[in-house]
């Protein structure tokens, strides 16, 4: 029963500090779209960066590490998200 409970605040850590830094990284980003990252990339997370957890930039410098080794969906998102970024500091210099 402990291991579960642990195993579960320990998931529950991952969705929370992944959907922060997705929301953390974008400026231009809803809340929608930091929900739908979380769909999309909260299983390769578990999967790619667990041992990352808590530490949020670590986490995402998993993920981009990673990335050939993503899901369609969440790359997508990932891709989405780089371009968004880009393109804000483009049109900010």
């Amino acid at each position: 029963m402990t291991n579960f409970r642990t195993q579960t605040l320990r998931q529950a850590g991952l969705i929370l500090a992944f959907a922060v830094s997705i929301s953390a990284l974008s400026s231009t980003s809803s809340f929608a779209f930091s929900a739908e990252a979380q769909q999309m990339c909260t299983g390769d997370a578990f999967r790619l960066c667990s041992s990352e957890i808590p530490n949020i930039p670590k986490i995402t410098a998993c993920m981009v590490k990673n990335r050939a080794n993503l899901s369609a969906g969440c790359r997508s998102v990932m891709d989405r998200e780089a371009a968004a970024q880009k393109s804000s500091k483009v049109a900010a210099e």
